[in-house]
């Protein structure tokens, strides 16, 4: 019985939303003047014309009834019928407005008058019948039950009880009056009549089920469009709009508003070291950990905006109506909410973000140029830092345009022989002669001309093609330092990419095998940042390198953290103290403390020392005082071509004379 009645209650808010579509509700707006009557007009002219006509046959019949009880009921039964017509009338008009409670009267108006008409309808049939031996009128009156019961079915829309209710009424006593009169006609009339009521039923039974199941298909319908329709537009982890909709919402603002003011604001958001936390503790983690910084900006963006996730751990604040000063704002907020810890499945964790700010329209034309130059904001939050929000600046542009070029020349720089090694050599302090050779690479741009390695380097790393370049330059160092004097090692620097990759032994050792060069001419220079994290792989590689003759060179000492600790952990042949520590050594007596203790140090070790960075004698002469083994600078020659730095080995051209060792040195013979 339960699911009887919701399937009635489903069925009756079927039919009134049904009536409602023809009084014009949840139409679309037609423009002004258009009257939403109009759109049920159609249907009330029909309705109209049905109950006119009934109207019409009970006047007839009242009018031609010479019985009074026969005229009384016909008379009756037309009023019943205009008060039904005016009442159905009034209550569409209800529909097309808000007076919700004063339709409901209407309705049940109605519905009381359709009662009243179908018992009206059949007394007059069975009185017309019984009481008269007219048959124009018994024609008419049955012609008028049967009419009324025919349009039940079709008028209730498949309402059961009613259809029933209403042809039983109508058509039982006009069955009665018709067996009652004796004559065989009419009582075979009569036995229609009787079938008529079961089949008046069994369509009422069969429409309802027409109608609930589509009733049940348009629902399955609609609530799979729903699901569709977020699907589409909601990312799915977060509940946030995802990036299409992020999309179509800056389109849509961009089209309504053509004003010269403040447009849009975008906030483009990215979390810092989000994957160091996704590796560490998981994905499950991290999703929980994304889920809570979209509840975290929602409570930032407090009802100023829509919060969209673009992708991984990036998200979009789009903030209508807002000028620079309001996002400025907003971004505080942000940054605000993000100085509180996260609670996710017990881990305690504390992450920051770096927002990129753009405003339109001064900051783009169009929703693609906004969004590009708030990735450009976002990209130099990021390399200023992190943690901080930055508002783009058309100047911007010329460093990211730039920074693009470099990195998509870089692509192809190797393969069109745009890079060069040059070699800075590094002098023996105590002989003047040239021990080892630096390889140093170079670029030139076809467009921009020399690009620093301090530019290109770093774009290398980012791009991950830094592998690459250090391979290339292996072997074009090896292949170099082939040709030139036994006694004369060549350095090159190695990433820590290529070491963590565990590939380097194996390309070191074909390198050595192709270009013929003995592993104790080759030093692989590295930097303090390989050791930040404790990689017993990398440890081991290091040894296995040095195994084999290889010289392990540690460079720009004293630059990063714990270096002393390096010292004692690993054997390294060779110490390259930081330029930065010759810098000002005449000037600082810190500086010539340093440098003497590492000297000390390094000779305990059994280490050799360079002195990076000589640019003056003054330098020249602290480097030999401190008891540094060798020396590197411009002031003792700066880094040469491939071609030039052989013709300087070649010759056997050591330091130069003004600045050579005080005693003579034995230069090199060569046969």
């Amino acid at each position: 019985m339960t699911g009887q009645t919701a399937e009635a209650a489903r069925l009756r808010d079927f039919l009134k939303d049904f009536w409602k579509r023809l009084a014009g509700q949840g139409q679309p707006d037609r423009g002004a003047g258009w009257n939403p009557v109009d759109t049920y007009r159609p249907a009330a002219l029909l309705m109209s014309a049905s109950t006119l006509a009934a109207a019409g046959l009970c006047i007839g019949i009242a009018l031609l009834a010479a019985d009074m009880p026969i005229a009384i009921l016909a008379s009756l039964a037309a009023l019943v019928a205009c008060t039904r017509l005016m009442a159905a009338t009034l209550f569409h008009r209800r529909l097309g407005t808000d007076e919700t409670e004063s339709s409901r009267k209407w309705e049940q108006m109605h519905e009381a008058g359709s009662w009243s008409c179908a018992v009206l309808a059949g007394l007059l049939a069975c009185t017309t019948l019984l009481r008269s031996p007219d048959t124009v009128l018994h024609l008419l009156s049955i012609a008028l039950a049967t009419s009324y019961a025919g349009g039940i079915s079709g008028r209730n829309a498949g309402r059961v009880s009613t259809t029933i209710g209403q042809s039983v009424l109508v058509l039982a006593p006009t069955a009665a009056g018709l067996w009652l009169t004796g004559e065989t006609g009419y009582r075979l009339l009569a036995i229609v009549f009787a079938v008529m009521m079961f089949g008046v039923a069994e369509i009422s039974a069969t429409t309802q089920r027409l109608i609930v199941e589509s009733l049940r298909g348009q629902r399955d319908k609609a609530q799979l469009a729903v699901k569709y329709e977020r699907l589409a537009r909601y990312d799915s982890l977060t509940g946030v709009e995802n990036r299409m909709a992020m999309q179509m919402r800056l389109r849509d603002i961009f089209e309504r508003n053509r004003k010269p003011q403040d447009a849009v604001a975008i906030l483009w958001m990215d979390l810092d070291r989000f994957k160091e936390i996704n590796d560490t503790l998981g994905h499950m983690v991290g999703d929980q950990l994304l889920c809570a910084v979209s509840e975290k900006l929602a409570e930032a963006l407090d009802g100023r905006g829509h919060v969209a996730r673009f992708g991984g751990d990036e998200f979009v604040l789009i903030c209508p109506e807002t000028g620079r000063e309001t996002a400025r704002a907003i971004a505080a907020d942000v940054m605000d909410h993000f100085q509180h810890s996260f609670e996710v499945s017990g881990h305690n964790l504390n992450i920051t973000a770096s927002i990129g700010i753009a405003i339109g329209p001064q900051d783009g034309r169009d929703m693609d140029e906004l969004m590009q130059h708030a990735d450009v904001a976002l990209y130099e939050a990021k390399r200023d830092g992190r943690n901080r929000a930055v508002i783009f600046t058309w100047s911007m542009k010329e460093v990211f345009n730039r920074i693009h070029e470099v990195e998509n020349g870089l692509r192809q720089a190797i393969e069109k022989g745009e890079l060069a090694l040059h070699f800075q050599p590094i002098f023996d302090l105590a002989t003047g002669n040239i021990v080892t050779c630096e390889a140093l690479m170079r670029w030139e741009h076809p467009r921009l001309g020399r690009v620093p390695p301090s530019e290109f380097i770093p774009a290398a790393e980012r791009i991950g093609i830094i592998e690459q370049l250090s391979i290339w330059a292996l072997r074009e160092a090896c292949t170099a330092a082939a040709e030139w004097p036994s006694d004369v090692r060549v350095a090159v620097n190695i990433s820590p990419a290529s070491l963590t990759s565990g590939e380097l032994p194996r390309t070191v050792i074909a390198t050595l095998l192709e270009t013929g060069l003995p592993a104790r001419r080759l030093e692989l220079e590295v930097t303090e940042s390989l050791f930040l994290e404790d990689n017993r792989h990398t440890s081991q590689m290091l040894r296995e390198l040095q195994l084999i003759g290889l010289k392990l060179v540690l460079d720009d000492f004293g630059t990063g953290y714990s270096s002393l600790s390096y010292l004692r952990s690993y054997s390294f042949d060779t110490i390259k103290v930081d330029q930065s520590f010759m810098a000002a050594i005449g000037n600082s007596r810190e500086d010539q403390a340093i440098i003497q203790a590492v000297s000390h140090i390094a000779k305990t070790l059994d280490m050799e020392t360079v002195a990076e960075g000589i640019e003056t004698e003054d330098q020249l002469r602290h480097a030999r005082e401190a008891g540094f083994n060798s020396g590197q600078g411009f002031l003792l020659c700066p880094p040469q071509p491939r071609d030039r730095m052989s013709e300087v080995l070649a010759a056997g051209t050591g330091m130069p004379d003004a600045l050579a060792p005080a005693r003579p040195a034995a230069r090199r013979r060569r046969a």
